[in-house]
């Protein structure tokens, strides 16, 4: 007894004012509503106070949650002047044909509730509509017309005041479901109600004297001037009670990982390229040597534009020509394409498929007295794919290039080496492929600790020549390489289906960890 005895005034030293308020009523009630009419609290106070309660194993709250029917703008208009479809026979009582818009007139029916009445009626056999159009009423309407529907007895009842839907009968469930598929006639609403019993340590705390036992709720600027607070019994905090979770603003999960990853090329001297998300068929196409008639530049592939379907060839008149020559009859052991290149196809507008096409334009405008030189690009391209838990039409890409006069394979691998290693992988493997702007060309595969297998995660190589000599004007190695890194943060966040990172779910987002590596 003298342990319960503790508990109960270690329960009493933790009370908050709300709860204090409750608890002399707390025996007598069984409901939050009738708790908060017996206290004096609003609701919301009364439903915290019983919260609190429960977290100190005064109480079991439980809650219930029933729907309940009102008429609704609509359904109290039809309830005062009647339903469209009962105005509706009504002007047909006098038993002549008349017309839908003299009827319409009559019953001072509104352009939509004559659709409605009309199909009602129709289905029922209350009216006939003869070739001409014409309206009239049948035995079967005159019948409805003198003894009422079901439907208004419902809107009868419903006029008394609010129905639970659970008190309905299967027909009136029936004519429930036909109002709500009409406009404003009825609206449900749901409302919980919270209910609580007594633990065995809550009824002794609810016999508890709180009269002897007042307690101060903070320390008041007064009491330390009167000194009052030496005397005062000082409510405790219950540091177990729990609180909101709060969270922070910050970035969408793929700009943390952009942002991370522009952090890693900028530490090793990288510079950024940016471009636009338009770019012609010239850039995104013709000049990494993709010959103009390759599927890959078909609509199943590529987002063309339709305004404006068409852009400019460069102003470098040089260039393009440089381009026209590697495609037609190929330069430095090259063969090209050999066929005609068409300018027009090189005109088209598309939104960029790759950020190779920064690369591209990257290498027609750089200065080769400043060489070596280095840039990386983490931007968003897109493609027409179909989309799945693995596929995006959007996606972000990492391209980087290394323009050197010494640089080899070896080079390459090394930076594929090291990037990958800051961005958390152990265990890196490079393995030979093929990528139609690079030779030679390599995958970089990463070792998954949870499926125990090897993912790849990026390309990479050293750009052809064909690529290369029209936008520099000499066959100089350019190391390259690219990632799609949606799958990557996938993987890192657990999210099985990739589709769920543009989801805007909330909840998903604010209980996601902030990347790290």
């Amino acid at each position: 007894m003298a342990k319960a005895s503790s508990e109960v005034e270690e329960v009493l030293s933790l009370l908050h004012p709300l709860e204090r308020a409750v608890l002399p009523h707390i025996s007598s009630c069984g409901t939050v509503s009738e708790l908060s009419a017996r206290s004096g609290l609003k609701d919301v106070e009364a439903m915290r106070a019983v919260q609190w309660l429960e977290n100190k194993k005064v109480l079991i709250a439980s809650s219930s949650t029933s729907s309940f029917i009102t008429l609704d703008e609509n359904g109290k208009n039809y309830l005062r002047s009647g339903l469209p479809e009962k105005r509706f026979l009504a002007a047909l009582s006098d038993g002549k044909e008349c017309s839908l818009e003299d009827l319409q007139r009559k019953g001072k029916l509104e352009n939509d509730e004559v659709g409605v009445s009309l199909g009602i009626l129709k289905r029922i056999g209350a009216i006939t509509l003869s070739p001409e159009k014409m309206l009239s009423i049948t035995t079967a309407g005159k019948r409805i017309l003198q003894a009422g529907t079901a439907e208004e007895e419902l809107l009868g009842k419903l006029g008394s005041g609010q129905l639970l839907v659970s008190s309905l009968s299967p027909s009136e469930n029936k004519i429930c479901d036909e109002f709500r598929r009409r406009k404003r006639i009825i609206s449900i609403s749901t409302k919980t109600e919270w209910s609580f019993t007594l633990t065995p340590l809550g009824k002794q705390v609810a016999g508890a004297r709180l009269q002897a036992r007042a307690t101060a709720d903070r320390l008041t600027h007064q009491m330390l001037k009167d000194k009052s607070w030496k005397s005062a019994a000082l409510r405790k905090y219950d540091v177990t009670t729990p609180v909101p979770a709060i969270t922070g603003g910050r970035r969408h999960i793929t700009q943390q990982t952009a942002a991370f990853i522009r952090s890693i090329w900028l530490e090793m001297g990288f510079t950024e390229m940016t471009g636009s998300l338009v770019n012609t068929s010239f850039w995104n196409f013709d000049a990494l040597f993709t010959a103009q008639d390759h599927p890959v530049r078909e609509l199943q592939d590529t987002f063309y534009l339709a305004d404006p379907a068409a852009g400019k060839l460069p102003s470098d008149r040089k260039l393009v020509h440089a381009v026209q020559e590697m495609h037609e009859t190929g330069s430095a052991g090259s063969t090209g394409w050999g066929y005609k290149w068409d300018p027009d196809n090189a005109l088209r507008n598309v939104l960029r498929t790759h950020t190779t096409v920064l690369s591209a334009k990257t290498l027609a405008a750089l200065d080769k007295d400043k060489l070596p030189a280095k840039y990386f690009s983490v931007a968003r391209c897109f493609r027409n794919e179909a989309l799945d838990w693995k596929h995006l039409f959007e996606f972000t890409q990492v391209e980087g290039i290394v323009v050197d006069r010494n640089a080899n394979f070896r080079n390459l691998l090394a930076y594929l080496r090291e990037f990958f290693k800051k961005l958390g992988y152990e265990k890196i493997r490079i393995r030979p492929a093929y990528f139609p702007y690079t030779e030679p060309s390599a995958e970089v595969e990463v070792y998954h600790p949870l499926k125990k297998q090897w993912v790849e995660l990026g390309g990479a190589g050293i750009f052809r020549p064909e690529v290369v000599i029209p936008l520099l004007g000499e066959d100089i190695p350019v190391l390259a390489w690219g990632m799609g890194f949606e799958r990557s943060i996938a993987e890192h966040f657990k999210i099985t289906d990739i589709r769920n990172l543009f989801a805007g779910d909330l909840k998903q987002l604010r209980e996601l960890k902030a990347w790290t590596r």
